[in-house]
């Protein structure tokens, strides 16, 4: 077994979609990324590229590299899961959200459903959680920022 952690933050500004979870969120700001900016995928991404100890998100699909411009973050785990998760699976994933508006609270089990989806997994093996930075911690307590962190606990598939 192995377990992996991730990280990552976006900026939030107006004329971009809220994503989280390959979900889109109503809200008057989303991510400021290169990619869609699906904070949450990205975390989970690095997950598991470090249950896996090979690199991070930034190392396999660079922010320099024009192809990836508005790229659909769930596209992107898609090919971890296809390219380098095998000959490993998902036992489960926990992740926490951070951000103080809007609240999530609504759209969690939609959230869960998805990346469930996405990662061909039961639903109790999907944990999702949303908090706020109680106003306080700069731009995250502002509204202007995003976080999310991710944990997988990952087994080798039998032979």
């Amino acid at each position: 077994m192995r377990v992996g952690t991730g990280w990552d933050v976006h900026r939030l500004g107006t004329g971009r979609k809220l994503i989280l979870g390959g979900v889109v969120i109503p809200s008057e700001k989303g991510e400021i990324a290169h990619s869609d900016g699906d904070v949450l995928i990205h975390a989970i991404i690095d997950a598991l590229l470090g249950a896996l100890a090979k690199g991070d998100i930034g190392s396999h699909f660079p922010d320099s590299d024009p192809c990836y411009k508005d790229i659909s973050s769930t596209h992107l785990l898609k090919l971890v899961l296809e390219q380098d998760l095998p000959p490993y699976h998902i036992v489960n994933l926990d992740t926490t959200i951070i951000l103080q508006r809007p609240k999530l609270r609504e759209h969690i089990d939609a959230i869960r459903a998805n990346l469930a989806q996405v990662l061909q997994l039961e639903m109790h093996r999907v944990s999702v959680k949303a908090k706020t930075a109680e106003t306080i911690l700069g731009e995250l307590g502002s509204g202007d920022a995003i976080i999310a962190q991710a944990s997988v606990l990952i087994s080798e598939i039998p032979c």
